[in-house]
């Protein structure tokens, strides 16, 4: 089927767009530290949408969440690890939220990284059925991302 194909690769070219809109004024921020913030905004922009749906601040679009479930599925699933280089932690540079312990616990980060892209494709799955499904399926996705920014991003 075509369709994945073009969410996939759409929502890779958001990704690469959005890192350059970021890295505008973050001229000093590594490329892999600016990539990786442009990602997580992209996160954040799909996931907004599916939450809002999700509580009823916004209508059930099913065409709209089926797109941002798979861009969020197509995000998670590719290979981030060029994004997370050593020495662009919190404690090496400003301008990340990324603990060292990344980078000390590798193997729990990758991990949460995979329970991340098993979430949010069982969220693509469904988020197109109808709003209980999109509803029945946010508490994973949002636990997953939580598991990870809980243990190795700083707080604001």
């Amino acid at each position: 089927m075509m369709l994945p194909k073009i969410l996939a690769t759409s929502g890779l070219a958001a990704v690469l767009m959005s890192g350059l809109a970021f890295a505008d004024g973050h001229d000093a921020l590594p490329a892999e530290v600016k990539a990786r913030n442009g990602l997580m905004n992209n996160y954040a922009l799909n996931l907004g949408i599916l939450g809002n749906m999700a509580k009823g601040t916004s209508d059930y679009d099913a065409n709209v969440a089926a797109l941002a479930a798979a861009n969020l599925a197509a995000f998670s699933a590719t290979d981030q690890s060029l994004l997370w280089t050593a020495n662009t932690d919190t404690m090496s540079i400003d301008g990340t939220r990324a603990l060292p312990k990344i980078w000390e616990d590798r193997a729990d980060f990758d991990a949460k990284g995979n329970d991340l892209a098993m979430a949010a494709k069982a969220l693509a799955d469904v988020a197109g059925t109808d709003l209980a499904a999109l509803q029945g399926a946010m508490g994973s996705i949002g636990g997953a991302c939580g598991a990870c920014h809980k243990v190795y991003r700083e707080p604001k």
